[in-house]
């Protein structure tokens, strides 16, 4: 296979490729947050509210999944608990432990972004064509799976 640095065709590097559709990814989840109410979200937030999940879950695999510090995790946590959009309750399994949920406002903010996503989505589809979207995202989670496959072997 010809890498971006070989094959001349000026194309980004693919990190450089990742990074910045992320960026762009960002600034259009964001754009309308402030008229729908969000004023009040960092982009650190998103960190955690896309691996909350809406069933509750422990710091530490929060933690994980938002692949952050437990420090960090529980410092953006905090943050978002004081701006209404989560809580802790104990958990029934382990008295000692706090399971970490969306409240309402919460729930509300992570369907709101799912609608955002479902507006990007379709807007790159628009941009390349919805077989070069499509053929794009199922190449990007066949990299992902056979990277988690190697990974556990």
């Amino acid at each position: 296979m010809t890498t971006s640095r070989e094959d001349g065709s000026g194309r980004l590097a693919i990190g450089q490729l990742l990074v910045g559709l992320l960026r762009e990814f960002r600034t259009e989840l964001f754009a309308p947050a402030a008229a729908q109410g969000y004023d009040d979200l960092r982009e650190p937030h998103l960190h955690i509210f896309g691996s909350v999940g809406v069933t509750g879950i422990r710091l530490t695999e929060l933690s994980a999944r938002a692949q952050l510090s437990p420090a960090t995790t529980s410092e953006l946590v905090t943050d978002l608990e004081r701006l209404g959009y989560l809580e802790r309750r104990p958990d029934p399994t382990d008295r000692r432990a706090k399971l970490i949920f969306p409240t309402r406002r919460g729930r509300q903010a992570l369907h709101d972004a799912g609608t955002r996503v479902a507006e990007i989505e379709r807007h790159w589809s628009d941009l390349v064509g919805n077989a070069r979207f499509a053929d794009a995202c199922a190449t990007l989670q066949a990299i992902l799976d056979e990277l988690g496959e190697e990974r556990s072997e």
